[in-house]
């Protein structure tokens, strides 16, 4: 979204939440940042404001987070999700916290451009460079983690990313005016305690939200061992850079409880990451919901799922190794996974690695073993990278590349093993299945024409059919809300 002064002033004025996230609004006379629906009661004049793309950008311009506010506390922007060129690629490794791991050097050797060229993309398009971005993320994982846990702060610092203990002071100092200690003392005076144990974090999801049809998504797909739902709750093992670890998500409506079991606090910002990418909590319905709601065969559904998420990977070289063993996946892991130091209730082992399925001698259909093989290969010596980082564009043509794999394949694996919001799946039969139902063309190649009416969101329109799988439809009452269960007038196939 382009920064537009009039349309950010009047979103500012209007205290519009919508708007969180996908800019900052910076008073230069009070000198603090806040987000776009700061409760403050008056409306800075606007000589006196100026919009950022983030908050790093409005830190480097001498400001602080407003205290009333927390613009610290919202979802992030949704575009970084959905752009494929250098920048969002970039904005998706630094939220993984590679700056903090390998350095400015190591993201731009990711990316394959030079330091200099990635430090002009990345101030041209959000107004600061990747150490001041990567300064601000561990700025608001270190709040969050004096805030939510009771970590000495010396673990917390360590858990953020920071060198040092001073350095963790000084910017918490500067970017939210408080000390840790501060910080900390103000939560425990609004009756907010720690939780006794653990590393339990609220992660913020930009409303609505479907937690339904999330979970629900993952949980009918668990493999015993490496994911399990309970309680409605779905855990699962994380693979990270420093170990093996485990999450419990239990969402809500306007939140997401997250419990981690880690290696090492380290791996913290990673996971975060990777957790908000499996739940697309960064999403915006309002920027795709409106694209797939003009085909009147959707329409009905969108106000029936107004919340509606793309489940996205926590690690694609294993969504896209699952995909193509297929039925194997299951026992494959058992047999070849490794298992975690200490097992997490029903949570035993990890997804084997590329290079353990590569030389894994089982017996598979041969057609199978050889496209699993291959993709292992490349993917096991870094051919192939399905990380937040991956060219989309390249990624494609190299799995084309692949024996076995067609382009209707290579489609299901752009979706959910990259997480690409425009990639559409046209052969899967479960989608022509919903298709069908909604008076869609069921065959592919008409499918398809239809589906290009959606673009750039194809893959949340696919996902949208999906979940009208699960969806009674009954007549609305004439003031009724829209809900999953009354939408439109015509029963759909059941999940």
């Amino acid at each position: 979204m382009e920064l537009d002064f009039e349309r950010c002033y009047q979103a500012t004025c209007s205290r519009d939440p919508r708007f969180d996230g996908w800019f900052i609004v910076g008073v230069r006379t009070t000198g603090i940042y806040c987000r776009p629906s700061c409760p403050s009661p008056v409306c800075p004049k606007p000589a006196n404001v100026t919009f950022y793309r983030t908050a790093a950008a409005a830190q480097l311009a001498g400001l602080r987070a407003c205290k009333r506010c927390r613009p610290d506390a919202v979802p992030g922007s949704p575009e970084w999700n959905t752009r494929a060129d250098v920048v969002g690629r970039a904005m998706r490794l630094i939220a993984g916290g590679v700056v903090d791991r390998e350095g400015v050097p190591g993201l731009a050797r990711q990316l394959a451009v030079s330091v200099r060229h990635l430090h002009r993309l990345l101030v041209e398009a959000v107004g600061a460079p990747p150490l001041a971005l990567a300064r601000s993320q561990r700025a608001y994982q270190a709040r969050l983690l004096v805030e939510t846990t009771g970590m000495p702060f010396g673990e917390v610092a360590f858990a953020a990313g920071f060198a040092s203990i001073r350095q963790f002071n000084d910017t918490l100092r500067e970017v939210f005016d408080a000390t840790p200690s501060q910080l900390r003392a103000a939560v425990r005076r609004r009756g907010h305690p720690h939780p006794a144990a653990g590393l339990t974090l609220r992660l913020a999801v930009r409303p609505p939200y479907d937690p339904d049809g999330v979970v629900g998504w993952l949980a009918a797909r668990a493999l015993p061992g490496i994911e399990e739902y309970a309680d409605g709750a779905y855990r699962r093992v994380l693979r990270l850079p420093g170990g093996p670890g485990t999450v419990t998500l239990r969402p809500a409506p306007n939140h997401v409880h997250a419990t981690f079991r880690l290696a090492t606090v380290a791996d913290l910002g990673a996971a975060v990451a990777r957790c908000r990418r499996l739940l697309d909590l960064d999403a915006d319905p309002a920027s795709y919901l409106p694209v797939l709601a003009a085909d009147p065969a959707l329409a009905p559904l969108t106000k029936a799922v107004p919340g509606l998420r793309l489940p996205g990977p926590v690690d694609g070289a294993e969504v896209a190794l699952r995909a193509v063993l297929g039925p194997h996946a299951e026992s494959m892991a058992a047999a070849f996974g490794e298992p975690l130091p200490s097992p997490d209730g029903g949570l035993t082992h990890t997804f084997p690695n590329p290079a353990a399925i590569a030389a894994a001698d089982v017996a598979l259909p041969a057609a199978r073993a050889g496209m699993v093989r291959e993709l292992a290969q490349r993917l096991g010596t870094g051919e192939l990278c399905l990380d937040e980082g991956a060219d989309r564009a390249a990624i494609r043509s190299g799995l084309l590349a692949v024996p076995g794999l067609g382009p209707a394949q290579v489609e299901g694996l752009m979706l959910h093993a990259l997480g690409d919001p425009d990639a559409f799946p046209v052969a899967d039969p479960g989608l022509q299945s919903a298709a069908r139902a909604h008076e869609l063309p069921a065959d592919a190649a008409g499918l398809t024409r239809r589906a290009n009416r959606w673009r750039p969101w194809r893959g949340y329109g696919a996902h949208l059919l999906w979940r009208a799988r699960s969806i009674v439809c009954s007549p609305r009452q004439p003031d009724s809300r829209p809900s999953a269960e009354r939408v439109c007038g015509r029963q759909t196939p059941s999940a």
